[in-house]
């Protein structure tokens, strides 16, 4: 099979974007594919249509915005390309921290409580005082993130109101679209999903060396530990498979997705977020959690690509 092999992009995630495309590459080409490497700048939609009659599908390893939220799936989708991983509106839908919270609460699964704020409201030339909600309907510590970012980028934890207004200052560098939570002390896990017929990874606990997984504890070796299968008791563990399976689907993801939850210091289990494009470096989670359940890198590789499709019904012209 022809695969191109889409990675780097225009997001801030691009150095993460190029390795795991790099990795990708690799393996496809350990598998027997004729592979091409596109480097996805700023003449995206120039570099896709040139895909058109020679790749048989598209591998994205796109990172944030501009390839995991829809946009780089929507060209393919125009341009007939089949392609790997979730559709157009489940990538939008899961890159929105907001968005995704309100349909993963609508189907039972539970979520930290949190605001959404405008970036219009740091203006205080408009008397707004963002503060006061928060205050309100969180207090501190709380969590401020970017709606549609990735890789913790912009995100920051707030102990007072200090801290909270220069968090929000930060959190509207990256997006206009800003997402309060409480903070929740407690475990990091996480849940990759995987296939056509999608089936839940071994948990994985992630063990950082700071207070939140940030940037750098994601990708500089020895930042983090990891555990998997994490040490939970086995009905605990098949709960949070089970739950991270269910966000899954009432994303509507496809092919391949890691599903991110804090566990607090009395067991109660809350679901971050979805990532439907999960990174594929030597660090990264759904590989690790792969390998326990002893699946190779190509395997995994192997079964994403089997996602590849056009996910939007068509109907020849009559």
């Amino acid at each position: 099979m022809k695969v191109a092999v889409l990675m780097g992009g225009i997001s801030m995630e691009r150095e993460i974007s190029l390795r795991s495309g790099r990795a990708v590459a690799k393996a496809l080409r350990n598998l027997g594919h004729e592979v091409k490497e596109v480097d996805m700048g700023e003449d995206a939609l120039l570099q896709i249509y040139g895909l058109k009659g020679w790749a048989d599908a598209a591998f994205i390893c796109l990172h944030g915005r501009w390839g995991e939220d829809g946009t780089v799936q929507g060209a393919l989708e125009l341009l007939g390309l089949p392609y790997t991983g979730s559709g157009v509106l489940a990538s939008s839908l899961a890159m929105s921290k907001s968005a995704s919270k309100e349909a993963l609460a609508s189907k039972g699964i539970p979520v930290p409580r949190g605001i959404t704020l405008h970036r219009t409201i740091l203006d205080m030339e408009l008397g707004a005082e963002p503060w006061e909600e928060v205050e309100l309907r969180l207090g501190y510590p709380c969590i401020i993130k970017p709606d549609r970012e990735g890789s913790t980028l912009g995100t920051t934890v707030a102990s007072n109101r200090d801290e909270l207004l220069k968090g929000l200052e930060e959190a509207a560098e990256y997006d206009e679209i800003i997402v309060v939570e409480e903070f929740i002390r407690g475990r990091e896990l996480t849940v990759g999903i995987l296939g056509v017929r999608p089936r839940p990874l071994p948990v994985l606990e992630v063990v950082p060396s700071h207070a939140i997984y940030d940037y750098q504890c994601k990708y500089t070796p020895g930042r983090t530990r990891y555990l998997v299968p994490a040490p939970l008791p086995e009905d605990v563990a098949t709960s949070l498979q089970e739950m991270a399976l269910s966000a899954h689907r009432a994303l509507g993801c496809e092919g391949v997705s890691r599903v991110d939850f804090m566990m607090d210091e009395a067991g109660k289990v809350y679901c971050l977020e979805v990532n439907t494009i999960p990174g594929m470096t030597e660090l990264s989670l759904v590989p690790k959690a792969a390998e326990a359940a002893g699946l190779s890198f190509e395997d995994v590789v192997s079964e994403i690509l089997a996602s590849a499709r056009l996910k939007l019904f068509r109907r020849k012209p009559e």
